[in-house]
């Protein structure tokens, strides 16, 4: 029993120190993936604790299930209107881009260690995935936000190749360890029906769980349970026939978060904590399977195998995958720099350890060392380098508090929204009825000072207050504009950045020079609508903070419909006057 009640202590305290370290880290802009796997080292054998490891199958397990969590979230938050504008620039480098940085990782390696081919190729393949999570944990702490276009690239990029990074290493180890009877044919038959059984299995598997979510009556505490519960099952099954399981669950998430259950609010309000629950666990004990003695003994093929990840074969990588879809070009040096390898590259490197190649430690101390140096130099420098490179856009309008309202039966989603009432809201200092909502929402009062004021009492809005609001969760943006106060005055305003007024996006150049100074103008672009002309500058994926500059004036999408239609853009004067009289706003 004492030994039992010791483990959980152990446990706990592990759980808890990674939290507060969380929070520390935070503040320090430091990512958060590095701080769990430097609690876990320093917990370690040749650490402060000391503790014993070295069962590569239980890191190897509890790494595989966490994933299957991991990606079954992030399949859930994929939206389908993100694919409008990044599903094939991803889908080209989660594949094209995975092999690219496989071969090119390889050739440095066989050119200046002298490696085997299989050996480089397979460590080409372990590190060739990358972490949207890690990626996108950093942005969420520094409070940035990026543009739609190279945000849903990588998240749907890193969605997609973790089961293709997953597939090549397997398909290499078996190689290695069968090369007496491998064949190229047989591997890329082995590759295609993964791919094929893991799309089939992911789009049955999100088809049963909507539609078993829509017959059974449960408990709404037991969907979270019930949907991860599904998600292993399909994992297993999938793999079970020779299919990717990982693909079957980022897919079988994404069917189910593009689906209207009334049930989903509170699936991803659990589904989030199980996935940080398991991103710390999977750092925490493959923190505590390295020995970092034996990462000296190839630290320099290890440096130098990150080097050539992160300034040679992942840039190289992206500049050709993305050659066909005509990216702004600091969009691609962003997405060249954001290779961040996480997690995924360790559990990989276990495999050909579990497998019983030769050298096997050798794979596992090379992805930790570049994992932990991508953490450091590309961690640290992801929010400065999107603010240098303009990609930096101003935070939505949103609501201060949303609490789903699960259980009302309404057909479509409804919520309550708290908004925090501050001076730069545009509801400050006026009456409910004052608002101008083009959307129905049920005014429930204010809370001041911790007293409830009814809608009866008729209050006025005040700094300080919380506005209570009920609306249905399609109609969030809308309300928001009226009562958010639209990010904190630290954060990129959008005045500084769209400009004072705004423009319909069905406006011809030609009206909009009537009142601004666009410059000379060619016959051929006059006529164009200012959403024709963006969509035809940037090949149909605008989104917003995409910025054409005509003359003195600076036009940037500042509404962009999920079907890709600009409804605004902002004008802004970048120098002189530029004005000619009084424009619309």
């Amino acid at each position: 029993m004492a030994s039992i009640n010791g483990i959980m202590l152990l446990m706990g305290s592990l759980l808890l120190i990674s939290i507060l370290a969380a929070v520390v880290s935070n503040r320090l802009g430091a990512p958060l993936l590095l701080t769990f796997l430097v609690v876990g080292m320093l917990a370690g054998e040749e650490g402060v604790l000391g503790i014993q490891f070295s069962n590569p199958e239980l890191a190897f397990f509890i790494g595989s299930l966490a994933l299957v969590i991991i990606l079954f979230d992030g399949g859930m938050r994929t939206h389908k209107e993100r694919f409008r504008v990044a599903l094939w620039p991803a889908i080209s480098l989660a594949t094209i881009g995975v092999a690219l940085t496989c071969a090119l990782t390889a050739a440095g390696v066989v050119w200046f260690f002298d490696l085997p081919w299989p050996t480089a190729l397979l460590i080409g393949a372990i590190l060739s995935s990358t972490d949207a999570a890690a990626v996108f944990g950093i942005f969420q702490s520094q409070n940035l936000r990026i543009k739609q276009r190279v945000a849903s690239t990588l998240e749907i990029e890193s969605g997609t190749n973790d089961p293709m990074a997953i597939i090549l290493t397997m398909t290499l180890t078996s190689m290695i360890a069968a090369a007496d009877s491998f064949s190229w044919g047989w591997m890329t038959v082995d590759v295609l029906q993964q791919l094929a059984i893991g799309y089939l299995a992911g789009w049955v598997g999100g088809r049963f769980f909507v539609w078993m979510a829509q017959k059974i009556t449960v408990q709404f505490s037991f969907f979270p349970l019930l949907a991860a519960a599904t998600a292993v099952v399909i994992f297993a099954l999938a793999s079970a026939i020779g299919g990717s399981g990982y693909l079957a669950v980022y897919l079988m998430g994404y069917k189910i978060g593009n689906s209207r259950l009334p049930q989903l609010p509170h699936i991803l309000q659990v589904q989030d904590g199980l996935a940080w629950l398991s991103q710390i666990m999977m750092f925490l004990i493959l923190g505590l399977l390295v020995t970092p003695s034996h990462l000296i003994q190839h630290w320099a093929l290890s440096l130098s195998v990150a080097v050539m990840m992160i300034f040679v074969a992942r840039p190289l990588a992206v500049l050709i995958s993305l050659a066909p879809f005509s990216f702004p070009w600091k969009e691609q040096v962003f997405v060249g720099w954001v290779g961040l390898r996480g997690a995924v590259p360790i559990i990989l490197a276990l495999y050909p350890w579990l497998t019983g190649l030769p050298n096997q430690e050798l794979y596992f101390d090379i992805a930790f060392m570049v994992v932990m140096v991508s953490l450091i130099v590309q961690g640290w420098s992801l929010a400065p380098m999107a603010r240098w490179l303009g990609l930096e856009i101003p935070a939505p309008a949103e609501p201060d508090r949303r609490m789903p309202l699960d259980r009302v039966g309404s057909k479509d989603p409804m919520e309550l929204w708290a908004y925090q009432v501050t001076e730069r809201s545009p509801a400050c200092d006026h009456y409910w009825p004052e608002l101008r909502l083009d959307v129905p929402a049920e005014f429930l009062g204010v809370i001041r000072d911790g007293e409830w004021l009814m809608p009866g009492h008729q209050p006025q809005f005040c700094e300080g207050d919380t506005a209570l609001v009920v609306a249905k969760v399609e109609h969030v943006d809308a309300i928001s504009k009226v009562l958010a106060a639209g990010g904190k005055p630290t954060e990129l305003q959008s005045s500084e950045f769209f400009g004072d007024f705004s423009l319909r996006g069905d406006l011809t150049l030609a009206e909009v020079a009537s009142f601004y100074t666009l410059g000379e103008l060619e016959e051929g672009i006059k006529a164009l609508t200012l959403n024709d002309y963006f969509t035809q500058k940037f090949h149909r994926r605008v989104v917003v903070g995409d910025h054409l500059q005509l003359g003195t004036v600076r036009l940037t999408a500042r509404e962009v419909t999920d079907d890709g239609f600009i409804q605004q853009v902002g004008i802004k004067l970048t120098s002189g006057s530029g004005r000619k009289n009084q424009g619309p706003n």
